[in-house]
């Protein structure tokens, strides 16, 4: 449960009608597996003590003086246990008969959640047997002692204080009149959600869409367990589906008729709390019933193979076709109103042979054709100079010939030369002065013949380059209308990647030729002198692995994730040493706040995805903050321990 990562579960134990503590003994094991798997809160089935479809049996005394006793049983044997877990049976309380949900930790009831709305119609209707629960709760002898039964509980875990768990039953989910949205707006951030519902055609279906429905709309997880197939098949045939739902989204998940009766993942409740923050998803408090507290011991969970190393990449090659279509879409609509809005005659594009300035250009051909305009108004120029190579000189050319745009090559080292010799620069060292003088000489040269042409500069600067100020300052930090400023540099290979696929289905192929072996180009400014004709400078030697810096820059920005926390997960998720992973976050942590003095004054540039550095309306932060209390917490961090 550290830095606010819990390890949630649900099971279906098999279970047989009527017969309590047949029941507990597979209640228990099944607890007892939870917790030895390090599930720190566990869900079960709707009335899984004694079964769902019992019938007219719930109003035999023996039945329920029996599952009372069953339950007792389970207290007593589970009470060494660090997990809390709910157990669903028929309970009499205040002289009506209920279809209760029980809180169990370390041998005690911590509460009794009753279904508030049972249903009459259906073949799900229990109204016939149970009443309402009480909103405003009751006092019923349970276990050893007076237990607290009503439908508007939170349970709070005192170790974890991001971890706070309501009840809701599955079929009051359904609910006009639902408690789930008091019980998230009283804090609440696990809804744990029994049901006991059978099996029909389009069914399943249906539920996975209300309860990704209810999770996104309340940023809360959700675990949901169904009755077992052990239930009565007079009428009915159930299937023993379970689901963890966070956010909107699927985490883990039992689909129907399958054996998986235990599923389990762990789930980050801290991002629930940052996302609830920056919303303000609940206006008002709305305080629940009682709160019930509980302290389970905090331990580690085990986040191996949960954490996603490449969180902007979509996970399948149909997902990653579509976003990458829409990508393009986006990036190219909003270049082409912006060339109408500017009233502009035509667009000039840098190209250097590189992945960012290969997909600026792309995107501006697709916006021409958007318009309905003449490519060969697209100036494409090129400026070698000390560290450009042959590869990429030409990649450059070929690329902007298959596109069909208008090409220039200017060979700026006279230029630059004069400008060192203006300045008094010994032009052998090779200092950031002598990088970026070539930067300003190309933006300077490019603005200059877009003023000339009543045209617009489009900038190809990407997401992952504005979180390092990896760009130079006034040069291609600058431009009209930045095209890649939301798209980090992993995802760009696969825009890239994607367009040379599409290239090579049309026939293209020369242009997925280029375009394959722009991909194969070392990243590189190009901006010292190359050894041999080769690239003599590659970014990711001097700031580190892109997918280390994208995955950083991913969790800080989204999430508000420190140091620590950032460690961990890189660790989980890379076969990078810790040693090398803590370098990076080092250099990551200190680049990404001095530099943000360059990202303070951006060129426009569309929004893509979730994460953004637009100072206009994505990412407000000082240029002067200080960043001693983040590095603080990198160099507290031992790499050895993690080993």
């Amino acid at each position: 449960m550290k830095d606010g990562i819990v390890k949630l579960g649900c099971a279906v134990p098999p279970i047989k009608l009527a017969d309590p503590f047949a029941n507990a003994d597979e209640i228990i094991n099944a607890v007892r597996k939870a917790a030895a798997s390090g599930i720190s809160v566990l869900a079960l089935p709707e009335l899984c003590l004694t079964g769902a479809t019992c019938g007219d049996l719930f109003a035999q005394p023996m039945l329920l003086e029996g599952a009372k006793t069953a339950l007792d049983y389970i207290l007593r044997e589970t009470c060494e246990l660090e997990i809390i877990f709910f157990v669903g049976l028929p309970l009499v309380s205040d002289g009506k008969l209920i279809n209760a949900y029980a809180a169990l930790c370390h041998g005690e009831i911590l509460g009794v959640c009753g279904k508030a709305a049972p249903t009459f119609f259906g073949d799900g209707a229990d109204g016939r047997w149970f009443s309402p629960a009480p909103a405003e709760g009751s006092a019923t002898e349970l276990g050893e002692g007076m237990s607290f039964v009503g439908n508007g509980i939170i349970f709070s875990d005192v170790s974890v204080p991001g971890l706070k768990l309501g009840v809701v039953f599955a079929s009051d989910l359904a609910s006009p009149e639902c408690s789930a949205t008091r019980l998230c707006a009283a804090g609440a951030t696990v809804l744990v959600c029994p049901d006991a519902s059978a099996e029909i055609i389009g069914r399943s279906d249906w539920k996975k869409t209300l309860l990704a429905s209810e999770s996104g709309k309340l940023c809360a997880c959700i675990l949901y367990a169904n009755a077992d197939r052990g239930e009565s098949t007079t009428d009915l045939v159930f299937s023993g589906t379970s689901a963890i739902l966070c956010n909107g989204t699927i985490l883990a998940e039992n689909l129907p008729f399958r054996d998986d009766r235990l599923i389990s993942t762990p789930v980050d409740l801290d991002r629930l709390n940052i996302y609830r923050y920056r919303s303000k998803l609940f206006s008002c408090d709305s305080p629940a019933i009682m709160a019930a507290k509980f302290a389970l011991f905090p331990t580690e969970t085990d986040i191996s193979g949960w954490v996603d190393p490449l969180p902007f990449i979509p996970k399948t090659e149909s997902e990653k076709t579509a976003t990458c279509s829409r990508i393009l879409e986006i990036q190219s609509r909003g270049l082409a109103r912006r060339l109408e809005a500017s009233h502009s005659s035509g667009a000039v594009v840098a190209i250097s042979g590189g992945l960012d300035s290969c997909l600026a250009l792309l995107v501006t051909a697709r916006a021409f054709d958007i318009l309905g305009r003449d490519r060969k108004d697209i100036l494409t120029v090129t400026m070698p100079c000390y560290g450009t190579t042959e590869r990429t000189r030409g990649n450059a050319e070929i690329l902007c010939d298959e596109l069909g745009t208008s090409f220039k090559c200017i060979d700026i080292a006279r230029a630059v030369a004069v400008h060192f010799e203006d300045i008094g620069h010994d032009p052998e060292n090779h200092s950031v002065v002598y990088e970026n003088s070539q930067a300003r000489e190309r933006t300077q040269i490019i603005m200059d013949i877009a003023n000339g042409t009543n045209a617009i500069v489009v900038g190809t600067g990407d997401l992952s380059e504005l979180a390092l100020g990896w760009a130079t300052y006034n040069g291609d930090h600058m431009s009209n209308y930045g095209v890649n400023g939301g798209i980090p540099k992993t995802l760009i290979r696969h825009v890239v990647a994607y367009c040379a696929d599409t290239a090579e289905k049309e026939g293209k192929t020369g242009l997925s030729a280029v375009l394959r072996d722009i991909l194969d180009t070392p990243v590189s400014p190009e901006l010292l002198p190359a050894d041999n004709g080769k690239i003599a400078q590659k970014t990711e030697d001097i700031v580190g692995p892109y997918e280390l810096h994208d995955f950083f820059i991913y969790h800080t920005v989204r999430y508000g994730e420190r140091p620590a926390k950032l460690f961990r997960m890189a660790v989980a998720a890379f076969d990078y040493s810790p040693e090398v992973i803590h370098k990076w976050l080092r250099v990551f942590t200190r680049r990404f706040f001095i530099q943000q003095f360059k990202r303070s004054c951006l060129p426009d540039g569309p929004k893509v995805g979730s994460v953004a550095l637009s100072p206009r309306g994505e990412w407000k932060m000082p240029s002067d903050a200080e960043f001693s209390l983040w590095m603080a917490e990198v160099d507290s961090i031992d790499p050895a321990i993690s080993e």
